[in-house]
Order: C-alpha cells, then structure tokens, then sequence
C-alpha cells in the first residue's frame, strides 16, 4: 500500500488590516477602505487596501497622494497593531481546532498540514469551506485557501488561483501544477520579484514553463541556492514540513519587523538585524536559556509577488550573546539574500538549553560575555530598553528608539 499523499493548506485572509478594522466597524462594510502608516514615517504608503478600493486601482505601497486620485471616496484608517495580532492569534486558534500542525508564515499566512484530518473532517474541500466559514462566522474575515500536497502547491494555489475566483479556493497537485502554472508570467511564481524578473526575462524565461525547461545545473550556476530554489518551485518541488508555531514559540524565542520602508542597503538592513538580534539574546537571558540554531527570516518588498528566505543554522556552541548569535545571523543573510529591496525581517534562537551551565573555551571568554550581557539587561530592566543601546542605533536606519514605545514596531 503505497503512502498518503499529504494535504497542505495556505490559508490566507483578504486584505488582512482592512478587513480587521472592517470586521470592527461594520459601517465601512462595502465601501473603500485604506490602512495607511504615519505619514511622517512612511510617506503616507497604504499598509492595505480593501477589494473596493483596489477596484479603483488601489495598490498596497501606493503613496496617498495617488490612493486620493484614484478613489475619492476612499475612508483613510490608521493601523492598530495589537487588534491585527489578536485577530492573527483567534485564527490560529481556530486552525489549532483542526489540526495540530499550524504553522504562521505571516501575521495573515499560515500553512496547515490536514494529512490525518480527512478522518475526521472529509475531503481538503470540503475542510476548506469549514474553515472559511468558521473564520468569517468568528473574526469576520474572508480567508482565501490554497490547497496541494506540499507548501508550493498551497501558496501558489491561493496566490494565483484561490485569490482569483470568487470560491476563495483552489487546489494544485503534482499532475495538475505544470500545466496550470506553466503558462504563468514568471513573476508569478513564488521566489521571483522585480529585479530577478528582470534577469530571467534577459536570457528568455518569460513563463514559468520557459524556467521549468532550463537545468538545474543551469539555474544553480547563474544564481546559485537561489536559481535551485526557483528551479524547484517551477517544477512543484517541495520538501520543507509544516513546523507547528507552537514548538516553535516553546523551544525558542524571536522577535521581526516589518519595516518603515523598503531597505536595499545592505549596512542598513545591518543595523536593524543587530537591534532583533540583541532583543531576542536579551529575552534568552531572561529567560536562563541559550540557543543552538539561529533563524532568520526576510520578506521582500514586493507585495504583489513577494520574495525571500527563511532559514537556519547551527552555531559552533550554544549561547545567549548577542554578537555570537549576529554573526550566524549575517552569513545567513550573505547566503541567502538575493539583493532584492527588504521589506520584513526576523530573528530567532531555537534548540534552547540551560544558560546557567557555560562550556569553557580556549578561543572565547564565555564568561566575560555572560557578565557583559547581564550589566546591559540590568541597566535595560531598571531605565528601560534606550537607556544603553549600540551606536548605529543612532543611524537613519535604526528604529530601536521607535519601537520601545510600541507593539512590534507598529501603533497598537
């Protein structure tokens, strides 16, 4: 008896931030609705858009100057970000009731893996339209569901399908995704963004067909890990398993941002993985723990065909020390990062064990980074988290002093 073919689902809801502000005042139920940022911190760019007001050709980033050209009638909300989180929570609660592989891939993402569901709910649709309705009965949200049987058939099926059609779902499998896929602009697959459509386009990958037919010794070549992940996505390859958030949350500790705007300076995304870093090393000492495997996260700044990574590593020894774990966070990055303009960004430390117990070293005085590390938490914990900070803080691109006063950098 041959093995089950597994059942993922990316379940995504519409216009997340419009549609929560929406769900809380129903007057704007219809009418075109735009969450935008302090303009004085984000030039006025719309954080989201609601299916009205993108009917007038209202984009997420479009400047307000342009939103109020478009659409004259359009209701102007500012963002509330302790009201997105809690939503962002009650669907995962909802999603945890169906399965207890859930993993959040954004505030408004999260891969479900149902595999050994269907015994209990029946098919991927008709699980689907359970879970639709369940969330739009509870938060008061329209989730678009993308359904295959790994994570690139999932998001590509709610990306380019599911959010396409008025169901709101849409199922991709390794017999259909070729011929469904393949006739694709190559800026619809998943991975590719402005800048590497470019580059494909000059060597004649127009569709994501025209990408599948190259090899992959090819693709690697030119692009390296990057061309192999985009030659996988091409053919529907996915190996990557749904990691249930809430292992995640209790065997490690994170912290990310989504940013003010788009970095494309490396020594400015620099600066702002140094502050994630030393707040997550510094939750880790508060917590008497130390990691073994840093992760980091980055989101392009394309928001209609985002790019970007998530990925780990082993450090050489466990530890809670900011620079240690910042320097695996920065041969990450140079690994990984295909040079795309930044939009989202974090920093995780996992594989946790008891800080209290040091492994002595020839080639690092532990000890001294331990007592340097509690000096600066100190100081933090009694004169709050700006009292000592490190100087390129202070440049254009830090936002430590911004986010001391708010939740996850944003309004709450």
């Amino acid at each position: 008896m041959g093995k089950s073919k597994k059942i993922i689902f990316l379940v995504d809801i519409q216009s997340f931030y419009a549609s929560v502000e929406i769900a809380s005042n129903p007057d704007l139920r219809g009418k075109p609705v735009v969450v935008c940022g302090d303009p004085k911190k984000r030039h006025g760019i719309t954080l989201a858009a609601s299916p009205e007001a993108k009917k007038s050709g209202v984009k997420t980033g479009m400047p307000i100057w342009q939103v109020k050209a478009l659409c004259p009638k359009v209701n102007f909300v500012r963002p509330h970000m302790k009201k997105y989180i809690e939503a962002s929570i009650q669907i995962t609660e909802i999603l945890n009731q169906f399965t207890d592989q859930v993993e959040v891939f954004s505030i408004d993402e999260q891969f479900l893996d149902l595999t050994k569901s269907q015994s209990l709910f029946g098919t991927p649709e008709t699980m689907a339209k359970m879970i639709q309705q369940r969330i739009w009965d509870e938060v008061g949200v329209f989730a678009r569901i993308g359904i295959g049987e790994n994570k690139i058939h999932a998001k590509m099926a709610c990306d380019n399908f599911a959010k396409k059609n008025k169901v709101g779902i849409f199922k991709l499998n390794q017999q259909n995704y070729r011929d469904l896929t393949g006739p694709l602009p190559i800026d619809q697959l998943f991975g590719v963004g402005s800048r590497m459509k470019r580059n494909l386009e000059r060597i004649g990958i127009y569709t994501i067909a025209d990408l599948a037919e190259r090899s992959l010794e090819e693709m690697k070549k030119r692009w390296g890990i990057n061309g192999h992940v985009l030659w996988l996505n091409a053919h529907g390859i996915d190996y990557s398993p749904v990691e249930s958030s809430s292992t995640v949350l209790y065997k490690g500790v994170g912290n990310s941002i989504t940013l003010p705007r788009d970095y494309e300076n490396r020594k400015d995304i620099e600066v702002v993985l140094l502050e994630l870093t030393e707040e997550v090393c510094r939750r880790a000492r508060l917590m008497h723990k130390k990691g073994n495997t840093v992760h980091l996260s980055v989101r392009g700044a394309d928001f209609d065909h985002p790019t970007g990574f998530h990925r780990q590593m082993t450090l050489p020894f466990a530890t809670n020390a900011t620079m240690d774990v910042y320097r695996g966070v920065l041969q990450l990055f140079d690994r990984f990062w295909d040079k795309e303009p930044v939009r989202s960004v974090g920093v995780s430390l996992t594989k946790l064990e008891d800080a209290r117990e040091v492994q002595l070293s020839f080639f690092s005085d532990q000890v001294k980074k331990i007592q340097l590390g509690n000096v600066m938490d100190e100081i933090r914990n009694r004169y709050g988290k700006t009292a000592i900070f490190r100087a390129s803080s202070l440049s254009s691109a830090g936002l430590l002093f911004d986010r001391a006063t708010k939740i996850g950098g944003h309004e709450a």
